[in-house]
């Protein structure tokens, strides 16, 4: 009779199996990020579970706490436990990451983070430099160009020609030998431009005035203070006399003050290095591309500078070496300035089997521009000229052809910029990203976009201390069911107006051709809401900006973002705190320095900034409240001054609604920080406080915070460039209703939009096309909102007929 006990190698298998089976089930059980106990910023201890390579979209007003959670807490804390794998050598050299404020955080993958923030705003930066396309041509012309010039730094507008001889000391056989060494770089820089493209004149009268000498402060330049460093190097240098005016310097005098190169000089024992007041300029303010700078430093370089394109290289940047090697008649200049679907149908021509692999290289990255609707651009475009939109799809191009998969992929709005037409395109290319096997979050307001996820996260029920919470999860036809702000809104569709304002005059444009524009003549109706539209690269911008822009009494709100440090917040940025601070000066007898923590009245120990940093080398610092000022800010002394019974810390951490009461009337009573107050609440930031810093404001709240702080300037005509850009639908509504009161208020607004509830609402539409690049540049429709649903026959028409119904 067999044995009925098994062999010890059937038993291993049988183990063996069991083993792999299991193994099987935990692996496959690894289906979710699972988020537990998240409290970044305003979140309120969520819990959330993100299915994996899937696409899920998070929704909410604009402050609800959205970024907090995708990128504050789940790509922040990804991007962290990278970092770790690194040695502490290495990690020494990268951001030091703290850990999210959150209890559990499972089944993270690699995330790969895909945001709005403008492109590098370097002067030299090209949309060519900044993806790499460049490098690659560079290559392709020192190896096919004929006459061959050399290395690909010969076609280098970053790179200058230069060339050197002398004699160097080499130790050989343990003595010392000189000898005669040459050295010889070919660069393709233009010398005259410097590689830039522009060269600049300057209007001294905006720079200094003549009728005054240094002393009285002749110069006119921000920040260039007699009362601080630069009067020091500038009064103690010696070259002039500080009490002359500027006119009766003699000619040596006027060029040492103006263009005299570094020289070292002593001033009060100390030494330093002086030098003219245009070469600092133009190293200070010119080196940074215009849309980087600070609104008064910008409104300077307007103008006291005037920017002509190069006589020399034509603007193309490269010297005429670089321009004359040419493979099948095109130098490297005219690629650069082809469009780059012209330039991908060209590259497709080139069959050489010697340079292969670039050719298949460089086919695939333009092949991607195309395809992800950015065909229009050109390589010599500047990266700092392009919108959010199209910033944020040149980023994306390097991760459409790869290979890698089970990747999180965070998305910051990625409709931004794009025209309805465009938005389905974006849509295909999210889907092909999760159809890959990775996980796609995306940060969404527009219903289109919104409509194609797998899973919703909808967040609130409001915006900052009034949100932070998780109001609906589950799919997105239930969001569209549930009663929450998102829910209610997803299927709003705006109706056209019944009657609209007639015009009180226009604004002519005649022969407008800048970039892609075809001699465009066109009168922008004033007193009205006028609303210019097109699909992405039609020539909005170019149109709007580049004929009405700098114009008088003409103010601009762009979609630049603003830069700001943990010390700025919405107090300084809107100039509130200017006003504040003289009413708690003059009310107690004291100075108005006393009410900044950034000056006076700081608190010694954390230095105005209500926390202490802790370095911890490559790991993350720590910020501990201060201990002095208990995370007040200022000295115990000044917070013994008060106006209407709250000192000045109280003031800052109240909330702008709470403000605007407080300043009305009474003790407290200022017009002038009332009037800002009404602005923020107007913009819909009536829950931020007026101490939070800018650091911990989302797109949308930067956004209009930019907005209210603009709406004070002095101007008759405002352009607004895409103002619903990370805007919620509730909140467009009230961005409406703003707009509508400029206009009653008797101001002339135009608007470049591509939210159909803001042409809708429009008295007058300019819509450009009827395509892209040179397939637009033109104007195919003008007329009422009406006319243009009527009329139905360009691409704008139709889909805002589909959306009115």
């Amino acid at each position: 009779m067999p044995d009925a006990t098994p062999s010890s190698s059937s038993r291993s298998s049988t183990s063996r199996s069991s083993t792999n089976t299991r193994a099987a089930r935990e692996s496959d059980a690894h289906d979710i990020i699972r988020v537990q106990g998240a409290r970044e910023n305003n979140l309120k201890d969520i819990s959330v579970e993100i299915p994996k390579r899937r696409l899920t979209v998070l929704t909410g007003v604009s402050g609800s706490g959205k970024s907090s959670l995708v990128f504050g807490t789940i790509a922040a804390e990804s991007q962290r436990l990278i970092n770790e794998t690194y040695s502490a050598f290495v990690q020494g050299f990268m951001p030091a990451l703290g850990r999210p404020d959150v209890d559990v955080l499972e089944g993270l993958t690699t995330a790969i983070i895909v945001d709005q923030e403008r492109m590098g705003a370097n002067i030299r930066s090209t949309v060519g430099t900044a993806t790499d396309v460049n490098a690659m041509l560079r290559i392709l012309f020192s190896r096919l160009g004929q006459p061959h010039l050399g290395t690909s730094k010969a076609f280098s507008f970053n790179v200058a020609s230069m060339s050197g001889a002398g004699a160097v000391t080499l130790d050989k056989g343990g003595e010392k030998v000189k000898e005669r060494r040459e050295f010889s770089v070919t660069g393709g820089m233009c010398n005259r431009c410097e590689g830039t493209g522009d060269v600049t004149d300057f209007d001294y009268s905006v720079i200094y005035d003549e009728d005054k000498s240094l002393r009285e402060g002749a110069l006119t330049i921000p920040g260039y203070s007699m009362d601080g460093w630069y009067g020091r190097v500038f009064m103690g240098s010696g070259f002039f006399d500080p009490d002359k005016p500027i006119r009766k310097y003699t000619k040596k005098e006027r060029s040492d003050l103006l263009f005299k190169e570094p020289t070292k000089i002593k001033v009060d024992g100390i030494n330093i290095t002086y030098e003219g007041v245009i070469p600092r300029i133009q190293k200070s303010m010119l080196s940074k591309d215009r849309e980087a700078m600070q609104p008064h430093i910008r409104a300077f370089v307007d103008r006291a500078v005037t920017f002509t394109t190069c006589p020399e290289c034509d603007g193309t940047r490269l010297n005429e070496g670089a321009r004359s090697s040419k493979i099948r008649g095109k130098s490297i200049a005219d690629c650069c300035q082809m469009q780059i679907s012209d330039l991908a149908e060209w590259i497709r021509e080139l069959d050489e089997p010697s340079v292969a692999p670039l050719l298949e290289g460089l086919q695939e990255t333009l092949d991607s521009f195309v395809e992800i609707g950015l065909g229009y651009l050109s390589l010599d475009r500047p990266s700092g000229t392009l919108s959010g939109g199209e910033a944020q799809r040149t980023k994306m191009i390097r991760h459409l052809g790869s290979a890698l998969t089970d990747i999180t992929y965070v998305f910051d709005e990625p409709s931004i910029g794009l025209h309805p037409h465009d938005i389905q395109r974006m849509n295909n290319l999210l889907l092909q990203l999760r159809d890959k096997g990775n996980t796609v979050l995306v940060v969404e307001h527009k219903p289109e976009t919104i409509a194609i996820g797998d899973h919703a996260i909808d967040l609130g029920p409001g915006a900052g201390t009034a949100g932070g919470e998780v109001v609906y999860e589950g799919s997105v036809e239930g969001l569209r069911a549930s009663d929450t702000l998102t829910g209610r809104h997803l299927d709003d569709r705006a109706h056209l107006k019944d009657a609209v304002r007639s015009a009180k005059g226009a604004l002519e444009i005649r022969g407008a051709n800048t970039h892609n524009l075809q001699d465009v003549d066109v009168d922008v109706p004033t007193g009205v809401l006028a609303v210019i539209t097109g699909v992405a690269g039609s020539g909005k911008s170019s149109l709007i900006h580049g004929s009405l822009a700098r114009q008088d009494g003409v103010v601009v709100i762009d979609q630049t973002s603003i830069k700001g440090s943990r010390r700025s917040n919405p107090a300084t940025y809107t100039g509130l705190l200017e006003p504040i601070r003289k009413a708690f000066a003059k009310a107690n007898g004291v100075k108005p320095a006393l009410f900044s923590p950034n000056s006076e009245g700081a608190c010694p120990t954390c230095k105005g900034a209500g926390v202490v940093y802790m370095d911890l080398a490559m790991m993350a610092g720590v910020a501990s409240t201060c201990d002095e000022c208990e995370g007040r800010r200022f000295q115990a002394s000044v917070l013994e001054y008060s106006l209407g019974g709250r000192d000045i810390s109280e003031v800052l951490s109240m909330s702008v609604a709470e403000a605007e009461d407080f300043f009305a009337g009474g003790e407290a009573r200022i017009p002038a920080a009332h009037k800002i107050l009404a602005r923020l609440e107007d913009v819909g930031l009536g829950y931020v406080t007026l101490g939070q810093p800018l650091t911990t404001l989302s797109g949308g709240e930067r956004q209009r915070l930019k907005l209210a702080s603009q709406m004070g300037d002095k101007g008759e005509v405002y352009i607004l460039d895409e103002p619903t850009t990370g805007l919620h639908l509730a909140d467009v509504e009230n961005l409406l209703g703003l707009l509508d009161r400029l206009v009653d208020g008797g101001k002339s607004v135009i608007v470049i939009e591509h939210h159909q509830a803001v042409m809708a609402h429009a008295d007058w539409i300019i819509d450009l096309g009827p395509g892209a690049g040179h397939d637009g540049g033109k104007v195919v429709f003008e007329g009422t909102p009406a006319e243009l649903v009527k009329d139905a026959s360009t691409l704008t028409g139709e889909h805002l007929k589909e959306y009115v119904g």
